[in-house]
């Protein structure tokens, strides 16, 4: 016997391996750790790397160094032979526990870890779901415009009689209390406000409207029941405020010359034109995208799969990192972000729990198509995504290789371009109805004369 396994489950999830070495194979692994132990260490009367004998090295070390350093061998030898004689894809590290572990006598242990899930396919071809293009009004080209010429107004000072509007652009000092007792944050001078942008808590902008500058008024609130101060959540304010300055908004007017301006076109209704284009097309993709996660989501519904709680658990502790780099990238910590947010890190971890367990059945789904279908990537593929990255972090694709093979992510941006080949394949394997196949054949055309034009 080298090594002898006994398997049994605890759970619907976790698994426990029981593993015996005989004695002698104990014996082998303490030469080995004799070996791995005298290459690091300067033993009086030894040279470096030189192996002395066993008892100079219990003296050295102790007895139980050494037999701590083969149980690791053989532990490790035994997890790496299990998951590859056993095909076993465990989504958590194996845990260990020493049973027996003495000469002369056979190392027992047992290794505990929860395994991949067993998966059943269901439907993921011919599935239809609907594109739904919203569709782009007049209106809604407007208020781009609109947009557009508040971003070209000019900031004008109001007349001197002038009252505060929805729109306008202020400056106030205020006091804020509590039961009579201010508060931090609760105090400013000259604090700019835009009327209607409701940057402040509840209708306190709403009345502000009708003051003229050198005006005080009393505003009261009540602050918000999940606000990011605990102790002033849900408590009502009085905010003794003073308007110093009333600036209107003026926009430019809305003809050819506006147009000119701010575009390469000579009039306003050309102009008007092409926003509607580029907001329409914008339309189209987002109703493609919406139909694509739509079509995913239908494969991972007829899909059946019992989720290893661990696996939700560690994805949210991925996204909540995401979170956290993203924030730093902002000059923002997450302790910060959990302040202002009222929400500590069991309520963070609860609002990402539904995000979460739909990207772990969505990995799931594409990880088991690709096995399915026979899909992988090939080196061509890697080599686009690696220099798409390269334009992207302003470097050159063979130090983006060098970086991610280092911090051994090169598997994971694989895993990646892997995962949107197959979910390209699920969604071009959909259903398509007559107007779709048009659709994709007048596409077809046009891209082959453009293709044949530039040739």
């Amino acid at each position: 016997m080298t090594m002898k396994t006994t398997t049994k489950k605890i759970d619907n999830y976790e698994s426990e391996i029981t593993v015996e070495f005989e004695a002698a194979e104990l014996e082998k692994a303490k030469k080995r750790a004799c070996k791995q132990l005298s290459e690091h260490a300067n033993i009086p009367g030894f040279r470096k790397g030189k192996v002395p004998p066993l008892q100079i090295l219990e003296q050295h070390f102790g007895k139980g160094a050494i037999l701590d350093e083969a149980a690791d061998i053989l532990i490790q030898k035994a997890a790496n032979d299990i998951i590859k004689e056993e095909k076993i894809i465990p989504v958590t590290q194996m845990r260990h526990k020493i049973i027996t572990c003495e000469d002369g006598k056979d190392f027992v242990f047992t290794l505990t870890f929860t395994n991949y899930p067993e998966v059943k396919l269901g439907e993921y071809k011919n599935l239809k779901v609907d594109k739904v293009v919203e569709p782009v009004t007049d209106e809604a080209v407007d208020e781009q415009v609109e947009h557009l010429r508040g971003h070209h107004a000019n900031m004008i000072d109001a007349p001197a009689d002038a009252k505060v509007a929805d729109g306008d652009f202020i400056t106030l000092d205020f006091v804020g209390t509590v039961d009579g007792e201010k508060f931090q944050g609760g105090e400013a001078k000259d604090h700019p406000l835009e009327i209607g942008s409701h940057s402040f808590i509840g209708d306190f902008e709403e009345q502000l409207i009708g003051l003229q500058v050198g005006d005080e008024k009393d505003v009261k609130v009540t602050f918000p029941e999940d606000y990011h101060a605990k102790d002033l959540a849900d408590k009502p304010a009085v905010f003794h405020c003073k308007i110093n300055s009333i600036k209107h908004k003026e926009l430019p007017p809305l003809d050819d010359e506006f147009a000119k301006k701010v575009s390469k076109f000579e009039t306003l209704d050309e102009f008007k034109a092409d926003i509607k284009k580029n907001m329409e097309a914008n339309a189209e993709r987002r109703a493609a995208e919406k139909q694509q996660q739509a079509v995913i989501e239908k494969a991972v519904e007829n899909m059946t799969v019992d989720v290893p709680p661990v696996m939700i658990e560690d994805r949210i502790s991925q996204m909540i990192q995401e979170l956290s780099l993203q924030l730093q990238s902002q000059g923002m910590k997450l302790e910060q972000y959990m302040s202002f947010s009222g929400v500590d890190m069991d309520g963070l971890r609860e609002q990402y729990k539904d995000a979460a367990k739909q990207d772990v059945l969505t990995s799931i789904l594409l990880d088991e198509v690709a096995h399915a279908e026979n899909i992988s990537v090939n080196n061509q593929e890697l080599n686009y995504e690696l220099a798409i990255m390269a334009q992207m972090y302003r470097t050159t694709p063979k130090q983006i290789y060098k970086i991610l093979q280092e911090n051994r992510q090169l598997g994971s941006v694989a895993n990646n371009v892997l995962r949107r080949k197959v979910a390209a394949f699920i969604f071009d394997n959909r259903f398509k109805d007559d107007a779709e196949k048009v659709e994709e054949t007048k596409t077809a055309d046009t891209e082959k004369k453009s293709e044949e034009k530039a040739e």
